[in-house]
Order: C-alpha cells, then sequence, then structure tokens
C-alpha cells in the first residue's frame, strides 16, 4: 500500500466513524462551514470523493431520499476510492482536473485527504463526537497546504486563517489556517 493510499485508509476511517456517530436529529445541526449543516457536509464529502473518482471537477451530489442514503453514499464512496487505490493501473494512471495532471493515488492522498480530515473535525465539531485527528495526515495536510495559502482561499474554498491560541498543538495550529475557530 502506498503512502498516500495508507494515509487516506486512515483519514476516511475517520470520517466514517463520525459519520456513523450522527445522531437522526443531527443532520439538520449547523457545521462550523457557514451555511451548511451536517447533512450538507456529508454531502460535499461525497462530491468530491465521487468527482475525484470521475476525474472531473466537484459538482453537488444529488439530493439523498433519506439520510440514510447519504451516509451508504458515503460508505459506498470511500469503498470505491479504495478498490481504485487498490488496482496498480488505476492508482497510478494519470487524472485530469483542476489539480492535474498527476498519478490518482496522489490526488487522493492530497486533495481527498486534505477535504475529509478537515470535514471529520467539523462533522464532529457539529456533532459532538471525538474531534482528534491521525496527527501523521495533520502534518502532511499542513505541510502540503501552508505554500498554497494564497490560493486555498475564497468562495468554496478555505476561508481566513485565524491566530490559533498561544501553546496550540499541531492540530490547532492546522485548523486555524484554515479558518477554523477551535
Amino acid at each position: 500500500m502506498s503512502e498516500h493510499a495508507e494515509r487516506y485508509r486512515r483519514v476516511a476511517a475517520g470520517f466514517s466513524a463520525r459519520v456513523d456517530g450522527i445522531g437522526t436529529d443531527q443532520w439538520d445541526a449547523p457545521t462550523p462551514c457557514p451555511a451548511w449543516t451536517v447533512r450538507d457536509l456529508v454531502g460535499h464529502v461525497v462530491s468530491v470523493h465521487r468527482a475525484i473518482l470521475g476525474g472531473r471537477d466537484v459538482a453537488p451530489p444529488p439530493p439523498p431520499a433519506d439520510d440514510a442514503d447519504l451516509a451508504a453514499a458515503w460508505h459506498r464512496a470511500t469503498a470505491d476510492v479504495s478498490a481504485a487505490l487498490a488496482d496498480p493501473v488505476r492508482a497510478t494512471a494519470p487524472v485530469g482536473g483542476r489539480f492535474a495532471p498527476m498519478p490518482f493515488e496522489q490526488l487522493v492522498g492530497m486533495l481527498g485527504c486534505f477535504d475529509t480530515i478537515v470535514h471529520t473535525w467539523d462533522l464532529a465539531r457539529a456533532t459532538g463526537q471525538d474531534e482528534r485527528l491521525d496527527p501523521a495526515a495533520v502534518t502532511f495536510s499542513f505541510d502540503a497546504l501552508r505554500p498554497n495559502d494564497d490560493a486555498i482561499r475564497g468562495e468554496g474554498s478555505y476561508g481566513p486563517k485565524l491566530a490559533p491560541p498561544a501553546g496550540a498543538d499541531e492540530q490547532t495550529r492546522f485548523l486555524s489556517f484554515l479558518g477554523r475557530r477551535v
């Protein structure tokens, strides 16, 4: 398993645990993402996975029939990405899109992990679940995103970075960098 595939496995497992922990009364709860409910956030992560799998830009997912369908859509999407990563031909095949060309596994290990890990925290915060993130994935994501500070800001991306509290740990500095109030 490649470094990218292993990172994705850990990050996706963290998001899966939070999706499985959403209470039936929490799907309409607000999240740290302005104007997004828990339902919107999970739908976004599913749509990013679908876009990565299809080698295209992100489009909003169709509205789910119900919240169980949206949770199932997440589990299908991550299973599909994991299957593609396990296929050596597919994993190393170049993909197109806004962040390409690059091998599929690299796109997953970067965009797929960046998006999923920050939204894991958003989902945990919105639903009162464990907010701890995979430390190695946080370090990788922070190191990769920091040099692209200007490019990751704006509509449809991350908000303005915030000053972390004095003595903050790396996860808090990472989340503050992405505009999250921790």
